[in-house]
């Protein structure tokens, strides 16, 4: 039996005390038996976080485990700090988004900048440089006075931390939902570049190897945040909870940067982890856990910035800009001289053993001896119950006949540009560093962000990466399956817009509370739905975060799995953009309109219904399709490709119209009448693409041998958008001016709102 002691004024370790640290009877019963006797306090705070929802996967790694992972150019996937993919000419991609969600809401400057450093972490911690970060956030309703507040603090919170670091945010996703009034996301993504043979893990290898804290002193800030905060839902007192919050500091995360790059220049460190959720304890543990070595650690030793902190205290403390580090015995001198250079603490805090425990002592006491797998990889797993939601077969019951026609087309294509969710986000994105380390060829506002490659001497290749992020919730809640392919299809046909090929995908899956039988079904029918569309589409899913909990008071978001998809383009002077570019060029539909009114926002705006089934995905034609893009594109067939998705046809029109500093060229486009009207100018059948092209017999052959459905519909050019039905009256002849006014006031004119 192991031995540790408890330290005087620690509490006493019962069953009582195990249940308030959010461990069920069967856990502590667990506990007792991995460790043959009562765990001391700091055992008890290790088990609670490392066991806790946000750490341990234990309701979602059953449904992970069924999905792709692999592939040629995968060279690192789901378990490690990021996924890593080769990207040619010796390099790879290294990249990741996570969620910081529920820290947001409680303080959403601090909760998002600490989400935009931690995910940073994760991708310099694998000895790459991040180049480009993406956010995908979402909030109630702005005409609620707090969600105006907590979109200006994440904004705050992405920009202020992002620009301060020097990273990029080329773009990403913004959404309003009553869903979310309770629960806001705050999804944070990051992508590094690295030399494929110099990818860094986080194992402690090397028994004798000195363990190195660097970084931050460690301070009380974020305690049970991964525990007691992100793994449970939000109740009465959710507003004391913001001391769980961490603080971050982007100037030392800087710092940081440089120095982890510079020690991986060297051969001194042969394993890196950084420390995020739950902090030095899951560092230490899956560190550990993934060399089947041990650790013993001396606790005293890690630099502090609090007074009299305890070691409970200092094991969950989630302080950011902090790194755990296995460097090669007899170097330990040169690796804490770079960080000390750097301005930052380092400190030799332990050493690996080969016992397979994790041994911490306290001023010549120990007070954790436990073994590492049974806390780690042996954590629980559990197979939750599902069960189909009561109401899903009511909400996705729609009659189109019922319907009435639209008979405003112009004031419903004026009033979808101005909603929320369709508006310009320039606000959003102007507080944001779009151009920083220079690589960014599309910013945001485009279907895919592209940045240019470089090596890390700043060579440049004529490589680039498109970058796209994606989630339909609406479409989620009626059909978790099928709207989380949507999402996939959408994700990977935005990079292919581009030009790129799409390479793998991340993934974010923010959900409710997994104990409840039918969220629990919405999870699992949107990872069959993941995993099926990755399969099809050949891009393997290479890493991920998993957030559930994500309710108030008993009431969940919208399933909401948000997809980020990364494509490589291998000439970055062969691109294609969005807007129109030139005057006279033939505009040609992709893809097949089908009447497909449900869950669509003309159907919310019109009807003030969420309801129907979301547009059948159609993976074979999105193969095709997205090989067609990307051959029209090299083959400068191709100047503009714009995927259209919410609010259909006429929204992605006159999106193509808009430039990035005003109105831009406009359209002249006939449509034949052979569905309903609304369901051609406002239906969101998937798979389809508006291109525009100088060589349109060429295209249209190209499409024909690619199976592909493509049809010439009109031609770019003067300064208004008409949309006509074959043979009869503008539908839509609107000046782009008006259209883009609507479009670009939609956000701002709601946050001035008092």
């Amino acid at each position: 039996m192991s031995e540790a002691v408890s330290l005087p004024g620690d509490p006493k370790v019962d069953e009582q005390l195990a249940r308030e640290h959010d461990l069920t009877d069967e856990e502590w019963q667990n506990i007792l038996e991995i460790l043959g006797r009562t765990p001391t306090y700091p055992e008890l705070g290790i088990f609670s976080v490392m066991w806790a929802e946000h750490c341990s996967y234990k309701s979602s790694k059953k449904h992970l485990k069924t999905l792709p992972t692999s592939a040629e150019h995968v060279l690192q996937g789901p378990g490690e700090n990021a996924g890593a993919v080769a990207i040619g000419d010796g390099l790879a991609a290294i990249f990741k988004v996570e969620s910081h969600n529920h820290p947001s809401f409680i303080e959403p400057v601090q909760g998002a900048a600490t989400g935009v450093g931690g995910i940073l972490r994760d991708i310099f911690t694998m000895g790459a440089r991040p180049v480009a970060s993406l956010d995908s956030i979402r909030f109630g309703p702005l005409e609620d006075p707090k969600h105006r507040h907590l979109l200006r603090g994440v904004v705050e919170g992405v920009g202020g931390y992002g620009n301060s670091v020097g990273v990029a945010t080329v773009g990403g996703e913004t959404q309003f939902h009553p869903c979310y009034a309770g629960n806001i996301l705050v999804n944070a993504f990051n992508l590094g570049i690295v030399e494929a043979d110099n990818i860094f893990l986080g194992t402690a290898t090397g028994v004798g190897n000195p363990v190195i804290y660097a970084g931050s002193k460690t301070g009380r800030d974020g305690i049970h945040g991964a525990s007691l905060l992100a793994s449970a839902e939000f109740g009465d007192e959710a507003d004391q909870m913001r001391p769980t919050v961490q603080v971050g500091d982007p100037f030392t995360e800087n710092c940081l940067i440089e120095a982890c790059l510079e020690l991986m220049s060297t051969d001194h460190v042969v394993g890196i982890q950084d420390m995020g959720a739950a902090g030095l304890t899951c560092s230490a543990f899956e560190m550990a856990s993934r060399a089947g070595t041990g650790i013993v650690m001396e606790l005293d030793q890690v630099p502090q910035r609090a007074a009299d902190m305890t070691p409970y205290e200092m094991l969950l403390s989630e302080s950011q800009e902090r790194m755990l580090m296995v460097a090669r015995k007899g170097r330990e001198a040169q690796v804490c001289e770079i960080f000390q250079r750097w301005g930052l603490d380092a400190m030799v805090v332990g050493r690996v053993t080969d016992d397979g425990r994790m041994k911490i002592n306290w001023h010549g006491d120990t007070v954790v001896d436990i073994p590492v797998d049974p806390v780690s990889a042996a954590a629980p797993e559990l197979d939750r119950p599902t069960q189909e939601p009561a109401a899903l077969r009511e909400r996705q019951k729609l009659d189109t006949s019922a319907l009435p026609p639209e008979e405003d087309p112009e004031g419903a294509l004026l009033a979808l540009l101005d909603s929320p969710n369709l508006c310009s986000k320039a606000w959003v994105a102007r507080q944001y560093d779009q151009l920083v380390q220079g690589n960014t060829l599309i910013g945001p506002g485009g279907d895919a962000a592209l940045v240019r490659v470089k090596r890390d001497d700043g060579t440049p290749t004529r490589k680039a990466l498109a970058i796209s992020a994606d989630c339909n919730p609406r479409w989620c809640w009626l059909d978790p399956f099928a709207g989380t392919q949507a999402a996939v299809a959408e994700s990977a046909r935005n990079v292919a817009c581009t030009g790129a090929r799409p390479l793998a995908l991340t993934n974010c899956l923010n959900f409710g509370n997994p104990e409840k039988p039918e969220i629990m079904w919405e999870f699992a029918e949107a990872v069959r739905g993941l995993g099926e569309a990755a399969e099809a589409l050949g891009t393997p899913v290479i890493s991920g975060n998993v957030s559930l909990y994500n309710e108030t008071k008993g009431s969940a978001i919208y399933p909401t799995p948000t997809i980020v998809m990364v494509g490589l383009l291998e000439d970055h002077t062969r691109h294609a953009v969005s807007q129109f570019r030139e005057a006279g060029r033939v505009i040609v539909l992709l893809g097949e309109t089908r009447e497909e009114l449900g869950g669509s926002e003309w159907l919310l705006f019109r009807t003030g219904r969420e309801a129907g089934l979301p547009p059948r995905v159609d993976l074979d034609h999105e193969r095709r399709l997205q090989g067609l893009l990307r051959e029209g594109v090299a083959a400068g067939e191709i100047e503009t490709a714009h995927d259209i998705s919410d609010g259909g046809f006429a929204v992605a029109l006159s999106e193509c119209t808009f430039s990035s500093d005003g109105p831009g060229i406009g359209a002249r486009v006939e449509l034949r009448n052979g569905i309903r009207p609304d369901a051609l100018l406002f239906g969101e059948s998937t798979g389809r693409v508006i291109v525009a092209t100088d060589s349109p017999d060429a295209l249209l052959e190209r499409a024909h041998a690619a199976g592909v459905p493509a049809a010439r519909i009109g031609e770019t050019g003067g300064d208004r958008v008409s949309i006509t039905p074959t043979g009869g009256e503008a539908w839509v002849d609107i000046p782009v001016q008006e259209l883009h006014a609507a479009w670009a006031a939609g956000l701002p004119r709601r946050l001035e709102a008092v």
